[in-house]
């Protein structure tokens, strides 16, 4: 059990978004393309099991076969994408826990303390929002610690806020929390994998991640 001061991860719930559209695959469904054995969303889903007290998946197409992997399967509420505000918002609607922790399909090799992690910053700062960061090379080649937006444990009470934001035409993930105590939590640390984040947008990438240890 987690001392009384700490977030317990058991009341957290785990979302694999998987909901986007895989233009940057040629349109293929991404979370289900092979890797290592499995469709690429479960080995995620998998992983984010092993850290969080109950997981589900946002996905807006072949849902039977998500539904295969054995838990609950939400698409998007709105049908206007908003990109990955649109699974926010669903697992916000759908979420029992306290807080909610999504991780996209495509980056499998997050972090094994991830939820612990950001939990842990959450509460040390009394954020609504903990966000991941990580080394990350831009395009002038320099490595610097860089959000991953995608990677955010929120609290369930900011369901109403996303609402209004979305609802006003809002998709930006960063301009939504840029409005809530919304805290950074940096996975540079010794030992850290610096390509624990490392997502793969085309099969080629994917491919090249199946061989990472």
């Amino acid at each position: 059990m987690a001392p009384k001061d700490m977030i317990d991860t058991q009341h957290i719930t785990g979302m694999v978004l998987a909901g986007g559209r895989g233009s940057r695959m040629g349109g293929v469904d991404k979370g289900l393309q092979a890797f290592r054995g499995v469709p690429l969303a479960l080995y995620t889903l998998l992983r984010l099991q092993q850290q969080v007290g109950s997981v589900m998946v946002n996905a807006n197409r072949n849902l039977a076969a998500y539904e295969a992997f054995g838990v609950p399967v939400w698409p998007d509420a709105e049908s206007d994408y908003a990109g990955p505000l649109s699974g926010f918002l669903t697992g916000l609607e759908r979420c029992e826990t306290p807080w909610l922790l999504t991780v996209p399909c495509d980056t499998p090799l997050f972090p094994a303390d991830l939820a612990r992690r950001l939990a842990d910053a959450a509460e040390r700062e009394q954020a609504d929002i903990a966000m991941a960061a990580a080394p990350e090379a831009g395009p002038d080649g320099s490595v610097r610690v860089r959000p991953q937006p995608v990677f955010c444990l929120l609290r369930v009470e900011l369901l109403e806020s996303l609402v209004r934001f979305t609802q006003g035409g809002g998709r930006k993930i960063d301009a939504w929390t840029g409005q809530q105590r919304c805290v950074s939590v940096p996975f540079d640390a010794p030992g850290d994998d610096p390509g624990a984040f490392f997502n793969a947008n085309t099969l080629a990438e994917l491919h090249a991640l199946e061989t990472r240890a």
